[in-house]
């Protein structure tokens, strides 16, 4: 699909810079830029409403699925901070604990103190958060397809 072709070649890797402060060479696009540019916008937002669609059927928002995600997919462990949530989820700190306490007053997370800074609270899934984080995923890899950027060429 030459759609997506134009698509990889922008680096989306987790940690590029794509932040809205980041300073980086301005020039003007061509033909081919916006072209790449309207079609990862078409897709991303059929994407965001099909996720939208899949959540509020379970009974969360969108936001609650991210965040879910976000615990459960942080590298090296399974759990994470509301700091680092609220990065994920490019949200204020302050939101991203009242979303951690709605998510815990459904019995979807649970906040745990790190034994080694007390300072710092960990969030963790619970078997429930687990469960519904994995249903929901299942059905939202189904429409990644049109993103093969996401998974790239793993075997299933």
């Amino acid at each position: 699909m030459r759609e997506l072709g134009m698509i990889r070649q922008y680096n989306l890797e987790p940690g590029s810079p794509m932040s809205s402060h980041a300073k980086q060479k301005t020039s003007l696009p061509d033909k081919q830029d916006l072209e790449a540019m309207s079609i990862f916008r078409y897709e991303l937002r059929k994407f965001l409403r099909v996720s939208e669609e899949i959540a509020n059927a379970a009974g969360i928002t969108t936001l609650q699925y991210q965040l879910l995600l976000h615990i459960r997919g942080f590298p090296e462990r399974q759990w994470a901070t509301v700091g680092e949530l609220a990065e994920r989820l490019q949200a204020a700190p302050n939101g991203t604990a009242a979303l951690v306490s709605r998510c815990e007053t459904a019995g979807l997370v649970t906040r745990k103190a790190d034994r080694t800074d007390r300072r710092q609270v960990q969030v963790h899934l619970t078997a429930k958060g687990e469960r519904c984080l994995l249903r929901l995923a299942a059905e939202h890899k189904a429409h990644y397809g049109s993103f093969g950027w996401v998974f790239g060429a793993r075997d299933e």
